[in-house]
């Protein structure tokens, strides 16, 4: 799958831009290349805030499992493995972050949504932890990350039901801390990334810093429990039922097996 990442600078904020059309899925290859651009962005000291946009009317589709080679053949759970070892990198940055979430943020990319600190969106913006509809478990952390953001009762609710939560919706749960029209998202991303970026740096990484001092090791430890439920529910036949369902555009007809 190609994609493109591309960066540049707005006085002290710092932007990331991805683009992998049509739906912005996400590789192991393309969160590798962001959390590239994420650890460059922490060491140039001109950096205050990043922000982390996309190309197109999507945030990000989810994983990609069109790729049968990546997610679906023999080494599948390989490739996932290091997926959220990206996943990780990612997390693991010293600066703040703020993700522009344009339209629809779908499984991995609802994990991609939460791996930053903020998030702004557009009225067109669409969130869902659509993994049960899969016959899958979350992954990137979600089942750690999205309980801190919204919850406990409202992430249960995602997560079992897989249901989309609309623009408004996620202003209201605490899911987006933002809401601007498409036309001007990104020029109030960069006024909200601006308020951050105008405080003094060396207090920025050591706030966030205590603000998540334990954030790291927990998502790590999220991850390789949702890997490992992840492989016991590839070789279902709910599984293999939910992709093709997905793909085929169709209700999921699940027997639990």
């Amino acid at each position: 799958m190609t994609f493109e990442i591309t960066t540049r600078h707005h006085g002290h904020v710092g932007e990331i831009h991805f683009s992998a059309p049509p739906h912005n899925f996400a590789s192991s290859g393309m969160l590798c290349a962001l959390a590239d651009a994420i650890d460059a962005m922490d060491e140039d000291m001109g950096v205050r805030c990043i922000l982390l946009t996309a190309e197109g009317k999507v945030f990000c589709g989810g994983a990609n499992l069109a790729g049968a080679d990546e997610v679906q053949g023999a080494e599948g759970m390989n490739e996932i493995a290091l997926f959220y070892q990206n996943a990780a990198r990612i997390m693991k940055r010293r600066k703040p972050m703020i993700a522009v979430v344009q339209g629809a943020a779908i499984g991995a990319g609802l994990g991609l949504a939460l791996a930053a600190d903020f998030r702004i969106v557009s009225p067109l913006a669409r969130f869902s932890a659509n993994f049960v509809k899969l016959g899958f478990h979350p992954g990137f952390a979600i089942t750690h990350v999205l309980p801190r953001v919204v919850g406990e009762q409202k992430a249960a609710w995602m997560m079992l039901s897989g249901n989309r939560i609309k623009g408004d919706e996620a202003l209201q749960w605490g899911l987006a801390d933002r809401m601007a029209e498409p036309e001007d998202l990104l020029g109030e991303a960069l006024a909200m990334a601006e308020e951050i970026a105008c405080n003094a740096p060396l207090a920025l990484v050591s706030i966030r810093s205590t603000l998540t001092s334990d954030l790291a090791a927990e998502v790590v430890e999220a991850m390789e429990h949702e890997h490992a439920e992840q492989t016991a529910l590839k070789g279902t036949s709910d599984y293999a039922e939910g992709v093709a369902a997905v793909f085929e555009r169709r209700p999921a007809n699940f027997t639990g097996s």
